[in-house]
């Protein structure tokens, strides 16, 4: 088979090794990147025209950042192009040995209920396996020995699921609110790829929806399973201060270890999951009660001099960073801004009104956006955090007073700055603990 291979990066080269496996396929790899180092005599196509002239290939593999689009508009003689299109979670769904696939989607919170489900499976003695949009390519995974038996999670983001033509045995849709508008088409196009983890389910499958998003149930009933809701019966939800599923009680949820009410909505979307593999109450209790969360999502990196200092540099959204500053009553000196998502900042502005907002330290190319917002509502405590890092910490510990949270919740990209969110993330860790 004549294979195209767009984009060699990790999602890329993980295709590359799997089909390279195989054995008995004509492998191009093709990239913008002219110094892409490209592996022995493999055949390569790379510059500027990378995706043009694809229609002789039987299979096209495209990493998850691209848009279709941008394979159709490069091949315009070639109407049916995206017909041979797949993506790497998409050859896992078609080669993976177990068909015990948990696929867990939504705006926030995929990487923190993923991990849940995972590690509550594996509490409760199950062979579990965690990739996709979170850590491993999903094709790596194929080098693990997955058994029959063993169950797989996956995370997806609207980049992989927007083409995906094979649907998980369990289905999770969270909260879903706008985003990633500067790479869809629109909210409707954002929509329509969330639906594609669900629409090729089977009957016997189970679609899994937050009960208080409309967005979300109308995503999960493109299903043909069973529709399932989470933070309502019949499945997990939050009665009289505790976690309950049925007529079992899993926890307190002063017991929760994460931090802030949104995580409750993550913790009952992975019990609800959970519970239709297994019953094993006190393996669920056991994970909630200790598991903290993921690297910048609300990370506590330090105190000093009676401020704490918390690490959300995955709070990419407006929404997720209403969350972050409703998770604390004490006061706060907020830094938000970045690169733009095409996002609405006006009900982000209302909250730091009302939730205790001694200052806010905007940052990057929204700057002047979000400043306008906030002066909207008449909130006047504003200060740009300049050019770097260690500029933008030491104008946000000006601030705070002993007993304040500085918090990084930048409800924003972060590519006009730094190279993703993990690099802003580590940046803000490294200048927090050197201070003195």
């Amino acid at each position: 088979m004549k294979i195209a291979i767009l984009g060699f990066a990790r999602d890329g080269q993980a295709a590359y090794e799997f089909f390279l496996g195989q054995g008995g396929h004509e492998i191009t790899i093709c990239d913008q990147d002219t110094t892409k180092q490209i592996p022995g005599d493999t055949n390569s196509k790379l510059g500027p025209d990378y995706l043009k002239n694809l229609a002789g290939f039987d299979l096209i593999v495209r990493t998850a950042g691209m848009h279709p689009r941008l394979i159709q508009r490069a091949n315009p003689d070639s109407p049916d192009i995206l017909d041979k299109v797949t993506g790497n979670i998409d050859l896992f769904y078609q080669y993976s040995p177990s068909q015990n696939i948990i696929g867990v989607t939504g705006t926030k919170g995929k990487g923190t209920t993923s991990t849940l489900i995972s590690e509550i499976l594996k509490k409760a003695g199950k062979n579990v396996y965690l990739g996709g949009n979170i850590g491993i390519p999903a094709l790596e995974l194929l080098k693990q020995n997955i058994k029959v038996d063993d169950w797989v999670v996956l995370e997806q983001s609207s980049f992989q699921l927007i083409d995906q033509k094979h649907s998980p045995k369990i289905g999770i849709c969270l909260m879903v609110v706008p985003e990633h508008l500067d790479w869809h088409a629109n909210y409707d196009e954002y929509i329509d790829a969330k639906s594609q983890l669900f629409i090729h389910q089977k009957s016997d499958d189970i679609a899994i929806y937050y009960a208080q998003n409309d967005a979300s149930e109308d995503i999960a009933s493109a299903s043909e399973g069973k529709l399932l809701p989470y933070f309502t019966a019949p499945g997990a939800e939050i009665k009289n201060g505790e976690v309950v599923i049925g007529e079992t009680s899993i926890c307190k949820t002063d017991e929760i270890k994460l931090l802030g009410k949104h995580n409750w909505q993550n913790v009952c979307a992975a019990v609800t999951a959970v519970w239709q593999i297994t019953q094993d109450r006190e393996a669920i209790k056991q994970v909630v009660t200790t598991f903290s969360g993921l690297p910048y999502h609300l990370e506590l990196v330090r105190e000093l001099d009676g401020v704490q200092y918390y690490n959300d540099s995955f709070g990419t959204t407006p929404e997720t960073a209403i969350v972050a500053i409703e998770s604390f009553t004490q006061p706060k000196v907020i830094i938000l801004g970045g690169s733009s998502k095409n996002s609405d900042y006006s009900a982000l502005a209302q909250a730091i009104s009302k939730n205790n907002v001694r200052s806010v330290i905007t940052i990057g190319e929204v700057s002047e956006q979000i400043a306008k917002n906030l002066q909207f509502v008449r909130y006047k405590q504003i200060k740009n955090g300049g050019l770097t890092m260690s500029e933008i910490v030491e104008a946000a510990r000006s601030e705070a007073q002993p007993g304040d949270v500085v918090l990084l919740s930048p409800a924003c990209a972060s590519f006009d700055m730094f190279e993703d969110y993990k690099d802003r993330g580590q940046q803000f860790t490294k200048v927090v603990q050197s201070l003195t």
